[in-house]
């Protein structure tokens, strides 16, 4: 019986050939490295810019989402708002809502901040009404200088062409709020001077009515399906007619001109305020004011109800006589 290890196969394949075997020369130091084979494989090639764009000819599949992408037009395919990968746009993200103002979040942020400088310029307001009211001496001198009406009336021109035609003053902090505050100041001014030609008992009336009937025209204006901000051009002429007819008024010194002039006015800011507070709401409404402009828009709130004011107390004021 032969030994299996005298076959033409060695019994260690590691181990060099046993010498004087035939046919077979010995191993030269066991097996050689590996020649050629793989290249060793260091990861796949970083991606450029991220996944490739589509091959040419390639035709995107037709949109399905009311957004710009789908217009037929053929955009970017890195911008495209399916991503890089040539699909269909994905519907907006309930999650993720983008800085537009029909976002009610901003919305209502844009309101708050309007209501609370419109508080504080009311209250302001207010504080002069009741000085010169109620303190004899100041409603003296007031009465027997009747320059500083005047120039009260000077500053408030000049802050409210400031804050209405120069948009950088108008949204830019701190500079808005000092003509802001210099323009509620003057126009404070004025008012209580006005208003301390009448009884207190009467301004105090006119007080109480015109805080019920601007509440009521606020929510009448954010419940009503109706859009008043179609209206500004009815209103401006409204406006201008109201300033022929004050002319006239000024002129004929009679109480029922008075009266007539005094309810027209009423009227017309009643309705500018309902035109004010939904440009201010935005939404559905075909006009709206941008939320950078809360300057802008708490100043129409502030010179609509100090109209009304003034139109009422005069109402008030002439049925006394």
């Amino acid at each position: 019986m032969s030994n299996w290890n005298s076959g033409p196969y060695p019994a260690d394949p590691n181990q060099a050939y046993y010498a004087g075997q035939p046919g077979y020369p010995p191993q030269q130091g066991g097996y050689p490295p590996p020649q050629g084979g793989f290249p060793p494989q260091g990861g796949y090639p970083p991606q450029q810019g991220g996944y490739p764009g589509p091959a040419p000819g390639f035709q995107p599949p037709p949109y399905a989402s009311n957004d710009p992408y789908s217009a037929g037009e053929h955009v970017p395919f890195s911008s495209s708002p399916a991503g890089n990968y040539g699909g269909a746009a994905y519907p907006e993200d309930p999650e993720v809502k983008g800085f537009d103002f029909s976002d009610a979040s901003i919305r209502r942020g844009f309101i708050r901040k309007v209501y609370a400088i419109l508080s504080c310029q009311l209250a302001i307001t207010v504080a002069f009404i009741c000085w010169f009211l109620y303190h004899l001496p100041t409603k003296r001198y007031v009465q027997s200088h009747p320059a500083l009406f005047f120039v009260s009336l000077a500053m408030v021109i000049i802050a409210l062409i400031c804050l209405a035609c120069c948009g950088e003053v108008r949204r830019k902090a701190p500079m808005n709020f000092i003509f802001l505050f210099i323009f509620t100041l003057a126009e404070s001014f004025m008012l209580a001077a006005a208003a301390s030609t009448y009884d207190a008992q009467a301004v105090v009336m006119a007080a109480g009515i015109t805080a019920a009937v601007c509440f009521g025209l606020t929510l009448f204006a954010f419940q009503t399906k109706w859009d008043f901000t179609v209206m500004g051009g009815i209103l401006f002429v409204a406006v201008l007619i109201l300033f022929i007819f004050g002319i006239v008024a000024i002129i004929v010194k009679n109480q029922i001109v008075q009266m007539i002039y005094a309810s027209l006015g009423a009227l017309i800011f009643s309705v500018y305020l309902v035109y004010d507070t939904q440009l201010m709401m935005g939404g559905q409404h075909k006009y709206s004011i941008s939320p950078e402009e809360y300057i802008f828009a708490a100043i129409n709130l502030y010179v609509d109800i100090i109209n009304i004011f003034m139109y009422i107390l005069a109402i008030i004021g002439h049925a006394r006589d």
